[in-house]
């Protein structure tokens, strides 16, 4: 076995490779391990390692190689002796791989690993490691296969490793020797490498990224995207016009936006790539001022693509209104005198049955007519479900008691809807009578779940909070909308000078102050519960 360091590799590094977690890194601080591996034969699961050639590579410089034999510990076909030279007389005093791997795995580290056609080798690599009683490594790999197909197919004949180095004439020439065909696959990534610069391919995001990009109808647009940054923030698709297409979130600017330049064939990214001639972005210090900016931007400009394939029914409210027989009701606009209000809810539908929940438990008037209407009582009064001045005269006592019930439902008892539905349901369910079970059912599960959204909502409406998120950035909400920044001390975010008054957050909406105020406008609804369940 032999190691072959050079000077630089000699060195003790200043810093140790990072673990990629900011995949952004420059290509040219990254650190590759272009290996290869010769076999007894193609099944990872049954044959095995008969020779090891790796090639470490940074910043267009060879840094050391790594290259031994290996025993398989197995009969070598006489096919592959011809083909790579290597025969069992060759490897009997070779040592076996499992004696090989722990020099092999330090030699690689955290380096991002390459080989041509990357599957076949990964899967020789890892069955040795579960075979061996080890982990399986996690490194970046990068298969320099499709990426040749991308970058040189229309130069060549194939893309095979043979063909590229004879086209490009490489300094070292394949020979299905382990370290002459590693080094041969770093002369093709050095050759990648200066290919894709063109296409804005500056980091080892923008490298991976790259093969999904093949033949994109729009991939000369890529070029939109060579001034993104890669932070957080959001970005804004425009037409030449500069309308407004599209606005999205991302915690890495960049590659978000780049990854529609990708092969999954979704059906409105087609079109918006075709409409975009611009793309425009803002960054942010936080992911979660990112997710609040979109929502805010999304309110403002309506974008068409934002729209689509997204239900557009206008929110709803329910309502306990303050006649003086109050009755539960659907509305856009809660009445102004109303005794207590729930939303906004999404769906007309589901506010329907939050109502059919609460009339279920209680016998709440259900009707407007009057005592005097000629149509005669409505189907709750026939039924003696409800209180209704449509069957006669409703005591003002009675009544009182059964409205007192319904705010404390809607407030701060919501057991005692929750406790008579569940009663009922177990009666129906005892009786075999499934169907309206199922339905009692479904209606419980409504109206707990908007008194509990609307607890959340109250929540954060009546709060003024400070608060500091992981990364030690503070913010401030005021009734469920965020309205200042302030960078950790350190001063990671520079950008923002005044840290003792904080930065207001861009495109601040009208604060709806506390529940006090009134019912919560729907504008507000999406912010709020953000932050509500941040």
């Amino acid at each position: 076995m032999t190691a072959l360091p050079s000077s630089a590799a000699r060195q003790t590094r200043s810093a140790q490779q990072g673990s990629f977690d900011d995949l952004g890194e420059p290509l040219v601080d990254v650190t590759f391990c272009v290996l290869d591996f010769e076999t007894t034969g193609s099944n990872a699961e049954v044959d095995t390692i008969t020779e090891v050639g790796i090639v470490k590579l940074r910043g267009g410089e060879c840094l050391g190689t790594f290259q031994t034999l290996v025993n398989p510990g197995r009969f070598i076909p006489p096919t592959i002796t011809m083909l790579t030279g290597i025969s069992e007389a060759l490897v009997a005093r070779a040592p076996r791989i499992e004696t090989v791997l722990p020099s092999l795995l330090e030699f690689i580290g955290d380096a991002v690993i390459v080989a041509h056609n990357s599957r076949f080798d990964m899967a020789f690599l890892q069955a040795a490691l579960r075979r061996s009683g080890r982990d399986e490594v996690a490194n970046v790999v990068i298969d320099t296969v499709p990426l040749a197909r991308r970058l040189l197919r229309d130069e060549v004949a194939n893309c095979k490793l043979g063909t590229l180095a004879r086209h490009f004439r490489f300094p070292h020439q394949p020979s299905h020797r382990a370290l002459d065909d590693a080094l041969a696959t770093g002369d093709l990534l050095h050759l990648i490498l200066d290919r894709v610069r063109p296409l804005g391919v500056t980091g080892l995001d923008d490298l991976r990224a790259l093969p999904k990009m093949a033949n994109h109808a729009q991939a000369s647009k890529l070029t939109l995207t060579d001034r993104l940054p890669r932070t957080p923030g959001v970005y804004l698709f425009r037409t030449a016009a500069g309308a407004v297409l599209y606005v999205g979130k991302a915690t890495n600017l960049r590659s978000r936006v780049r990854s529609y330049f990708g092969s999954e064939d979704r059906r409105k990214i087609g079109p918006l790539l075709r409409d975009a001639e611009r793309i425009d972005h803002k960054r942010t210090a936080t992911v979660l001022e990112a997710e609040v900016l979109e929502m805010r931007l999304i309110h403002h400009f309506a974008p068409q693509y934002n729209r689509e394939g997204t239900r557009t029914t206008a929110s709803v409210y329910v309502a306990l209104t303050g006649e003086q027989l109050p009755r539960l009701v659907v509305t856009t606009t809660p009445p102004t005198n109303a005794l207590a209000v729930i939303g906004p809810i999404r769906s007309r539908r589901t506010a329907r049955t939050i109502i059919d929940a609460l009339e279920q438990a209680l016998p709440l008037r259900r009707c407007a007519r009057r005592a005097t209407s000629q149509r005669g009582p409505c189907l709750g009064a026939q039924m003696q479900r409800s209180l209704c001045p449509c069957a006669g005269p409703v005591d003002a006592e009675e009544y009182r008691l059964v409205v007192e019930a319904a705010l404390g439902a809607l407030g701060d008892e919501p057991a005692i809807v929750v406790d008579a539905l569940t009663h009922r349901m177990q009666e129906l369910a005892s009786e075999e009578r499934f169907e309206e079970a199922a339905d009692t059912r479904d209606r419980l599960e409504a109206f707990s779940a908007a008194i509990e959204r609307q607890r959340l909502i109250d929540r954060t409406r009546d709060s003024i909070i400070e608060f500091f998120d992981c990364d030690d950035h503070r913010f401030r909400i005021e009734h469920g909308v965020l309205t200042r920044h302030w960078a950790p001390p350190d001063g990671t975010a520079p950008q923002f000078a005044d840290l003792d008054d904080g930065r207001p957050i861009e495109a601040t909406p009208p604060n709806p102050g506390p529940t006090a105020a009134g019912p919560l406008p729907v504008a507000a609804l999406d912010e709020v519960l953000l932050l509500a369940r941040w």
